[in-house]
């Protein structure tokens, strides 16, 4: 029975080199393809929830306190407000209408069409004194009053949980809507504190 004839050691190379080329082509290109399509899609996608949706925001400064505190890790809704109203007791993210390259944090007070007043530390909303369980008694400035305003259309009192340090509409008065662009709504640092913001 003849044998077959055994290639020339140069061809045999050549064939291996070959496979080892056609095995490149087969599965390493496509590979690479696809990861990098995999990493646009994933950037993608990354870059339109930050812009669209969410956004994480390091808080700055302790006028939250002690609902938020300097340094946390915050997630913030972007588009929460274009389905549902803002409300009392939402934590709001603002340019600041003094310098709009800035951005503040704060809890909504009034809506518009409110009346705001504040008599010796306390806040009334509509001649009912508000109650603020998600203050430190001690954070509260008891010598301060604010004589009352009625809120127009598009506008907001915002106001710092930790009362003796915020900067808010006391000082800057109504905040037009224009200015908000965001719901604080989840701490996701420190681990600990991870949690719907309240």
């Amino acid at each position: 029975m003849a044998e077959s004839p055994t290639p020339p050691i140069a061809e045999q190379g050549l064939t291996a080199v070959q496979k080892a080329s056609d095995a490149a082509a087969t599965y390493g290109m496509p590979s690479l393809i696809t990861w990098i399509r995999d990493l646009a899609v994933s950037l993608a996608v990354s870059a339109f929830v930050i812009v669209f949706l969410y956004q994480p925001v390091k808080v700055e400064g302790g006028s939250m306190m002690p609902s938020l505190t300097n340094k946390e890790r915050i997630f913030v809704n972007k588009f929460v407000y274009r389905l549902e109203p803002i409300e009392h007791g939402d934590v709001v993210v603002f340019r600041y209408p003094r310098d709009p390259s800035l951005s503040f944090i704060k809890r909504v007070i009034g809506v518009p069409g409110d009346h705001i007043r504040i008599d010796d530390g306390q806040v009334y909303v509509n001649g009912k004194a508000l109650e603020e369980d998600y203050l430190f008694p001690a954070f509260v400035d008891r010598e301060q009053s604010f004589a009352e305003i009625v809120l127009p259309e598009h506008n907001y009192f915002v106001m710092g949980d930790h009362r003796n340090m915020s900067d808010d509409s006391r000082d800057f008065g109504a905040l037009d809507a224009s200015y908000i662009y965001g719901k604080a709504s989840f701490v996701y640092w420190p681990l600990q504190k991870m949690g719907r913001v309240r």
